[in-house]
């Protein structure tokens, strides 16, 4: 029986994590970039036997498109901190043993490159040459902060 209550279609996801492999990528037949990598998404919780603090790790795969698609082969790799933002989609497959299997993966609108928190680059420089703490200004340096009087 139908009451006819009218949902909205609602299918959002945000996801923070690090790519675990090198992305992949091809050109459809019709010329259409597609991206697709995975990224580990870690929860911090607390073992309520041990209370130990123990990481809940799980792994999505994203797929992400066109012109997007060919920056994300370009500028991430493996480990590479990424903020993602998109839809859930499911597909069916035949796997080698001709099994069909079904997955859940991320259609990516929008996939940030995260900068390392200091801004440095691996070689401990900013893009202006020189390291994160001389290139901040003084203010900004973590032993200078003035006290907020609250």
């Amino acid at each position: 029986m139908s009451v006819g209550i009218r949902l909205p279609e609602l299918n959002y996801v945000l996801l923070n994590g690090r790519l675990t492999r090198d992305p992949e990528s091809f050109f459809t037949s019709g010329g259409i970039a597609k991206c697709s990598f995975s990224i580990a998404v870690n929860r911090r919780m607390k073992d309520s036997k041990t209370n130990e603090w123990k990481d809940d790790v799980f792994y999505m795969p994203i797929v992400v498109w066109r012109e997007q698609a060919e920056r994300c082969k370009e500028k991430l790799k493996k480990g590479s901190p990424v903020f993602v933002e998109g839809r859930l989609r499911s597909r069916e497959f035949e796997d080698k043993s001709g099994q069909k299997r079904t997955i859940i993966e991320v259609e990516a609108r929008r996939v940030q490159f995260l900068a390392p928190v200091s801004g440095a680059t691996e070689g401990g420089e900013s893009r202006g040459g020189k390291t994160a703490e001389e290139a901040a200004p003084a203010a900004e340096q973590p032993d200078q902060f003035e006290e907020v009087p609250f």
